[in-house]
């Protein structure tokens, strides 16, 4: 009817649900989503169809986006114990560390456990990659992508 391909429409329609879904994911205001749809070069009354579209679904489209959201899992505690090898039968003078560690996990109400184990070096590692992950979200940079997030 529209003497238009399929993959015009096709890419008009992936567009389209694009546009929606990202604006609706960083819940842009009107002023920033007509700004958006502005450099786009649509007619004024097209601009004005697409803001009013937005506005009226951006809840739903909301909702639906955290519907499809992956449920990871949440911690919930953690058991620990050291285990030191101090000989075997060929070596009789040997001190071999380990931590095992037994990680429990909330996953849709029902309760996992994940046991671990490793050296002491590998865990101080660890340990200190961890921090450095925690000091790098205390950055402006990343303090602004989270809040962009929500």
């Amino acid at each position: 009817k529209l003497n238009v391909g399929v993959d015009t429409i096709q890419h008009g329609v992936e567009g389209l649900a694009y546009l929606l879904t990202e604006s609706s994911k960083l819940m842009i205001s009107e002023i920033d989503f007509q700004d958006s749809i502005h450099v786009l070069g649509f007619s004024d009354e097209l601009n004005k169809s697409l803001l009013q579209l937005y506005l009226d679904n951006r809840k739903e489209i909301r909702s639906i986006l955290g519907e499809l959201a992956p449920r990871l899992p949440s911690y919930h505690s953690l058991e620990w114990r050291l285990d030191v090898q101090l000989a075997s039968r060929s070596l009789r003078q040997q001190i071999k560390p380990a931590v095992t560690m037994k990680l429990h996990l909330n996953q849709n109400e029902d309760q996992t456990a994940q046991v671990l184990q490793t050296d002491p070096a590998t865990l101080l590692h660890l340990i200190q990659q961890l921090e450095q992950a925690l000091g790098e979200m205390k950055t402006n940079h990343c303090r602004r992508i989270v809040r962009n997030m929500k």
